[in-house]
């Protein structure tokens, strides 16, 4: 603690706000980072949306911008609109979503939560950001290659990605900086977490959002390599002629391609899913932890079941890495691995809901305080749980016949990540600002964000899955309209585009309220404007280097809400009485 107190506050401009090894600053690069490329990922959405509700429609305005070789007057090619899919879903999983749940939230709040002074590895904190943002910078570059981006899915399936135009090996090589970011950033959550608690913090009081991020970081470590082998194999396949993934005997344009090592396609499969399942915990997870302690705030109560929910964590954590093949019942792989994969996606199910029911079961008979935070907290519940119940037929290998490769699989995963892990980001957003900035964010303009995005996320989502129990294939770029089964769910196409231009509206409030905030918000009177009990409200707002000027001690667990006979309703863990 003392070598990082007493470290030199006058380091230069690019020492202090470019290649910063503060914890603090490292968390608001990759929060900013992130909401841009947020952004930009949405703004791909929106572009296909216009081709799915308008197919062979010329876009206004904005067409002539893409050239002719993307949009011959203003018309959207098969050829773009694949690119725009690929890239909208790695930019808003890879570089949006993970980097703001962990990169962010997770490095400035999980040394605040312990009690620690900063990461355990400062310059590997660094380093991890760095990698990230040349990752990132690496797949934007691919849109101005011949050929364009990546337009090979988000999954990159060989062997389709191995023929692919030069945007696919700068996704490959982006996609390697990314992993490598998470990896280096898993291990220094993982040792922080369990080298540098304050004292008194044992593993049993620690918040609950240190918990997600814990499991988070072992799932990073485990299953990211897989991704990272078959990324490296796969570029092997594209610039060195080997055959990993490439099978003997492919024919592609009526020419037989000459690949003879007798690759695996379903290999890649494998290795991408290893580590895709986890991901979607590696989404979910922190938002867990981040809606756990606002809901604990907001109701004024202990959290119905901690101890349950760390364990149903640890338990789903584990149970993430032997589920991975129900995204391939297709594949051939036989009844009984069918069968064993089905078993455990309705097992791995159980301790998400003993999380939920935890969390909703905490609201009863709770003083509940309707602030914008808990608004999206108390939003992510259903949306989650929508977002959880159409995920189980996709589990079972019978009803995925029908389902697989549909818009209801867009539908189900949307709703898990958008109105779901977004509504928790967003919500920890409005909750940790005062912390972050010293100032609180306008609460008028939050209600102008969350009601109308709480309508516009449900009108996109929900007719998707409507359209998926018709048949509608994803990834079609005239929406469907030349398959006779789908013609009585086309409509639904300008319904959910809509939808999906009007929520892009409804951010402007968000994005001002932002920047307006930082500079002209209203000041904070305290240090603890929530009255909350973890331990990151005990440092000044914003937090100075080192985090907290002596050391802090921990003496109860995280959520003491109303304890009878206390002088308030809330009694800190860094306060020795209460």
């Amino acid at each position: 603690m003392d070598k990082h107190l007493d470290s030199p506050h006058s380091a230069s401009f690019w020492r202090k706000y470019v290649f910063s090894i503060d914890h603090k600053w490292i968390g608001i690069q990759y929060g900013i980072t992130g909401l841009l490329f947020l952004l930009f990922g949405f703004c791909l959405m929106l572009l296909m949306r216009w081709q799915l509700a308008y197919p062979e429609k010329p876009l206004p305005f904005f067409g002539a911008w893409f050239g002719e070789l993307r949009m011959p007057e203003g018309v959207m090619l098969p050829e773009f609109y694949n690119q725009l899919g690929a890239m909208h879903g790695t930019i808003m999983i890879f570089l949006g979503v993970v980097p703001l749940a962990v990169g962010a939230f997770g490095n400035y709040f999980v040394p605040l939560q312990i009690g620690a002074p900063d990461m355990a590895f400062p310059r590997l904190n660094m380093a991890s950001y760095w990698a990230y943002f040349l990752g990132g910078v690496t797949m934007l570059i691919s849109f101005f290659v011949p050929g364009g981006a990546a337009n090979s899915g988000w999954t990159s399936y060989p062997p389709l990605a191995v023929i692919a135009t030069t945007g696919q090996t700068l996704w490959l090589f982006g996609m390697i900086f990314l992993i490598t970011s998470s990896l280096l950033g898993s291990v220094n959550f993982i040792v922080t977490i369990f080298q540098l608690r304050a004292p008194g913090m044992t593993l049993m009081r620690m918040p609950f959002f240190v918990w997600t991020q814990l499991t988070t970081a072992f799932l990073l470590l485990l299953a990211f390599p897989a991704l990272e082998v078959a990324a490296i194999l796969q570029l092997m396949d594209r610039l060195a002629d080997t055959s990993f993934f490439m099978p003997s005997g492919l024919v592609v344009s009526g020419e037989i391609q000459d690949y003879s090592g007798g690759g695996s396609v379903l290999l890649y499969q494998h290795l991408f899913w290893f580590l895709a399942h986890p991901e979607v915990y590696v989404l979910i997870l922190p938002a867990m932890g981040i809606i756990t302690e606002i809901i604990a705030n907001n109701t004024r109560k202990p959290i119905g079941g901690y101890k349950p929910m760390v364990y149903a964590l640890v338990f789903l954590g584990f149970m993430s890495f032997v589920v991975w093949a129900h995204h391939m019942f297709l594949t051939g792989m036989g009844t009984a691995i069918s069968s064993f994969f089905q078993a455990t996606t309705m097992i791995i199910s159980i301790p998400s809901i003993v999380i939920l029911a935890a969390l909703v079961l905490t609201l009863w008979g709770g003083s509940i305080r309707f602030n914008v935070p808990m608004l999206f907290a108390l939003a992510f519940l259903p949306m989650f749980g929508i977002g959880g119940l159409t995920g189980l037929p996709l589990g079972l290998s019978t009803a995925d016949i029908h389902l697989h490769d549909t818009y209801y699989v867009i539908g189900h995963f949307h709703y898990v990540v958008a109105p779901g892990t977004l509504f928790a980001l967003f919500a920890g957003i409005y909750y940790w600002f005062p912390k972050v900035t010293g100032r609180k964010m306008n609460g008028v303009l939050g209600h102008l964000h969350f009601w109308p995005t709480f309508a516009c996320m449900n009108i996109i989502f929900m007719p998707m899955l409507i359209q998926g129990l018709a048949g509608m294939s994803r990834r079609l770029w005239d929406g469907g309209a030349t398959y006779a089964h789908t013609q009585g769910v086309l409509q639904w196409n300008v319904v959910i585009s809509m939808g999906a231009w009007a929520l892009a509206l409804v951010q402007i409030p968000f994005i001002f309220n932002f920047f307006w905030s930082i500079w002209r918000g209203k000041k904070v009177t305290s240090d603890n404007p929530w009255e909350a009990t973890t331990l990151e409200w005990a440092a000044p707002s914003p937090p100075p280097h080192g985090n907290f000027a002596t050391v802090p001690v921990t003496y109860r667990g995280p959520y003491e809400y109303s304890v009878p006979d206390a002088e308030r309703d809330f009694s800190p863990q860094f306060q020795e009485t209460i």
